[in-house]
C-alpha cells in the first residue's frame, strides 16, 4: 500500500549516518525541472514551488525489514520523499515525491490525542480548499486506522531526534492520469519525559528521477 505514497554530534559522524540517495545529501541541494512545474502547478494546492531546493535535514523510517523511506527536508517548507524497496541504492527507488507542510495544529490534551488517533486522521475522505480526497491505504474488515511508524531526523548542525508518526495517506486525480495527495500525520515526540504532539496536514505529487538535477 506504500507503492503509491515524518546530543551534538561531530560533522563526519552526521555525514555517515545521514542516508543519502540519488546524490541528494543532508547540506545538499537540487533543481527542480521548471517545465514538469509549470505543466501541473495550477492544478495543486501548493503555490510558488521553488525550483532550486536547499536540504536542512535528512529523515528515515523503515516500515518494514525491506521497505524504507528517506525524506529529504528543504528550505521551501516540505521535502522530497524516497521510497526504497528491497535494499537502499538507486536501483530500489519504488517511488519519489514532493510534500509542502499546508497546516500544523498543536493538540493540547490526551482526550484530543485520542479523538485524532481514533477518528480525526483515517476517514474514507477528506476536503483541503474545496477539493476532495480518497484515502488510499486500506485495513483489514473494513477497519482503516492511521500507520504507525517512528522516524529518526539528522540535522545539518548535527542534532538527532526521534518522532512517532500516525499516518494516513489520500489521493485525488487532477488531470491526465496525475494525482495530487495528502497525507494526515499525528506527530509525537517526547521532550524532558513530556509528549509534544501535533496534527501535519501535508499535500505532494509524483517526481520522476529525471525531474531532479543534483547541483550541491
Amino acid at each position: 500500500m506504500f507503492s503509491k505514497w515524518f546530543g551534538k554530534k561531530d560533522d563526519s559522524s552526521t555525514e555517515v549516518k545521514a542516508p543519502e540517495i540519488m546524490g541528494l545529501r543532508i547540506g545538499g541541494a537540487f533543481e527542480l525541472d521548471d517545465l514538469k512545474l509549470r505543466l501541473i502547478e495550477p492544478d495543486l494546492i501548493v503555490e510558488g514551488v521553488a525550483r532550486t531546493q536547499l536540504i536542512q535535514a535528512v529523515g528515515m523510517v523503515k516500515l518494514d525489514e525491506s521497505t524504507t523511506v528517506l525524506r529529504y527536508y528543504t528550505d521551501d517548507d516540505g521535502f522530497l520523499q524516497v521510497l526504497l524497496t528491497g535494499g537502499m541504492t538507486e536501483q530500489h527507488i519504488s517511488d519519489v515525491k514532493l510534500w509542502y507542510f499546508y497546516q500544523t495544529e498543536g493538540v493540547n490534551s490526551d482526550h484530543q490525542w485520542n479523538e485524532l488517533l481514533n477518528h480525526g486522521i483515517s476517514t474514507p475522505d477528506t476536503e483541503l480548499e474545496g477539493y476532495r480526497f480518497n484515502r488510499v491505504w486500506g485495513g483489514v474488515g473494513g477497519e482503516s486506522p492511521p500507520v504507525a511508524m517512528t522516524e529518526q531526523t539528522w540535522q545539518e548542525d548535527g542534532s538527532e531526534s526521534e518522532t512517532d508518526q500516525f499516518m494516513m495517506l489520500y489521493e485525488r486525480e487532477i488531470k491526465d492520469g496525475h494525482f495530487e495527495y495528502l497525507i494526515k500525520s499525528g506527530e509525537e515526540k517526547i521532550i524532558h519525559n513530556q509528549a509534544d504532539r501535533c496534527l501535519v496536514i501535508s499535500t505532494g505529487f509524483d517526481i520522476h528521477h529525471a525531474d531532479i538535477s543534483i547541483i550541491g
